[in-house]
């Protein structure tokens, strides 16, 4: 499977890389849902990110939407 690094900005992994599945045109998913921590202690929530519409001369970056309590993805 290939792998693209991104970029995580804003919310609470802000500035996080990451490596993410990358699709046959070599971009990352349209979204993203990311635990940060990915160990995280009782309360903590997972955050969705949105890719970039196209990459920048650093890369792809995903940009924070939103906060889903703790489980609520699953």
């Amino acid at each position: 499977m290939a792998v693209v690094r991104v970029r995580f900005v804003g919310g609470p992994a802000d500035e996080l890389t990451r490596d993410l599945p990358a699709g046959p045109d070599g971009a990352p998913p349209p979204r993203w849902v990311l635990r940060h921590p990915e160990e995280p202690a009782d309360g903590v929530a997972d955050h969705l990110y949105e890719r970039d519409d196209h990459a920048s001369p650093g890369g792809w970056t995903m940009r924070y939407v939103h906060t889903f309590p703790f489980g609520a993805t699953e």
